[in-house]
């Protein structure tokens, strides 16, 4: 396969010595099937390590898409004599698959490595090999705006077939990324699947496969669900060296169930709302240096433009690394709200928007739906929230659980790009008073019990919104400074709405 059809279909083929470790695994924990199915063989590592590992008198099943790899797959089992081997070339998404699986023997192994791909990569590719469309997640449009109805396959696929076989006497062991695998336990503890037991052992992609993905071998097993919802993470295949136990309360899931039991009494109101920063999606255009008194933008230009629509920006790692006095960069922001009209640009910064409409190719071709029916040169991400003097901020990329509190810079408030989290804060007190409390050691292991430290973005506004300010600062003996700051923030609130009525 060329490198778009590798891509295309998530197509990293299984090494044998990997393929074989998982089958003596298994074999190791007392599974003995009499039923085989790899769903995507490629060019059957699984397939051929399970004959080698458990009965010949099992029923073998191989699906693939790929002629090509069928044909190496026969080579391979020809040498195995009277297996029961079944191969088929196929699209695992036309096939009947209830009717696959109710015709074979129990117990039942689904065992594979199905493609590392996302159904937007596919979509960029326009590539056929997709899952029909439906909202199996049921997000909200929103949500489905900002991506998070972006979806692995393998995510479909592994929950599908685990639907498929919720009164059969079965095992599922799939290889996936770690994140993949933690979605699929979220749904189906979420859905109250039939799942009796579910682990998950971390492997090497690098080694294995070339890749820097956090990547795991994740095993289900059908049956009465237990009364608590949990799944034991092992550092690798081998040694059974058990490094974590992921949970779920309500409907998130948990990276250390022991940790939250500690410091679950922290959890409750939610009395600063936290936001996310400015969304442009262009940084070329709309991201400047300052350089002898000259704003130098992602071209390289100097850019004649007037400081009425510039403000000082801090990065994620500007935020990580502490370096929040001096931003390096500035900000073009063309609205004080999302849904403002922009064209007032023209009237009280004319070189400003003539250099929007200079560079209005760039701004649009922004690919992101949430621009959409919007006024030109929208920005989003932008309120109120985004003009306080005042922040306190985490990034939400980094691996360390800091907050910083973010003073203005020139008698202008910071702003914040997309990947920072931030609590607008009226006064420098009661700035540093948040941020003295999220970085207290309770509060770094509360927000500790839900991060995913191998996420793409480990820190979120869902996660950091859960701790209760007003019990963190009981536990800290500061209620009495955060009741006046919050008596002064409803009173300020009540003026606005005053106004704004």
């Amino acid at each position: 396969m060329n490198r778009k059809q590798i891509i295309e279909f998530g197509d990293f083929q299984t090494p044998n010595n990997l393929a074989k470790g998982i089958c003596n695994l298994l074999l190791s924990e007392g599974i003995n099937p009499k039923s085989i199915i790899e769903p995507t063989c490629g060019r059957g590592s699984f397939l051929v390590n399970s004959i080698r590992t458990f009965s010949n008198k099992a029923e073998y099943l191989g699906i693939e898409i790929n002629n090509n790899y069928l044909k190496i797959v026969k080579e391979k089992i020809n040498s195995f004599g009277d297996s029961k081997v079944t191969l088929i070339n196929a699209d695992f998404f036309q096939l009947d698959w209830k009717k696959i699986l109710s015709s074979k023997p129990e117990p039942i192994l689904i065992i594979g490595n199905p493609p590392w791909v996302t159904n937007s990569r596919l979509g960029s590719l326009k590539s056929d090999n997709l899952p029909e469309k439906n909202n199996f997640n049921n997000y909200n449009g929103m949500e489905a705006l900002t991506g998070k109805s972006n979806f692995d396959i393998s995510e479909w696929m592994i929950i599908h077939l685990l639907d498929w076989i919720q009164n059969r006497n079965a095992i599922l062991a799939m290889l996936c990324k770690t994140s993949v695998a933690r979605k699929v336990l979220r749904h189906i503890w979420i859905n109250n699947f039939q799942i009796s037991e579910s682990d998950i052992y971390i492997i090497d992609s690098q080694l294995n496969f070339k890749v820097s993905v956090d990547a795991c071998l994740l095993v289900c097993k059908t049956g009465k669900p237990s009364k608590v919802n949990k799944c034991n993470v092992y550092d690798n295949l081998t040694n059974n060296k058990q490094i974590a136990v992921i949970g779920i309360q309500k409907s998130d899931l948990l990276a250390d169930i022991s940790k939250y039991k500690k410091w679950s009494h922290l959890s409750g109101k939610e009395y600063y709302k936290w936001r996310s920063g400015v969304k442009h999606d262009s940084s070329k255009i709309m991201e400047f240096k300052l350089n002898d008194n000259n704003f130098i933008n992602g071209l390289g230009e100097i850019c004649d433009i007037e400081k009425e629509y510039l403000y000082p920006l801090l990065k994620s790692s500007d935020i990580a690394n502490g370096k929040v006095e001096k931003p390096r960069k500035w900000v073009l922001i063309t609205q004080k709200t999302i849904g403002d009209e922009t064209s007032i640009i023209k009237h009280l910064a004319p070189k400003t928007w003539d250099y929007l409409l200079e560079h209005s190719d760039y701004l649009n071709n922004r690919k992101s739906s949430i621009y959409k029916g919007k006024a030109r040169f929208s920005i989003f991400g932008i309120g109120d929230y985004s003009f306080s003097k005042w922040k306190v901020a985490i990034s939400s990329l980094y691996k360390k659980i800091h907050f910083s509190v973010i003073p203005p810079y020139q008698n202008k408030p910071c702003m914040l790009d997309d990947t920072c989290n931030m609590i607008p804060c009226k006064t420098e007190e009661e700035a540093n008073l948040i941020a003295d409390l999220l970085n207290s050691e309770p509060a770094k292991k509360f927000f500790g019990s839900f991060i995913f430290w191998d996420s793409k973005r480990p820190i979120t506004i869902s996660i950091l919104k859960k701790i209760d300010l007003m019990k963190l600062a009981k536990e800290l003996g500061k209620e009495n400074k955060l009741k006046k700051h919050l008596s002064d923030k409803t009173q300020s609130d009540q003026i606005q709405l005053e106004i704004f009525r």
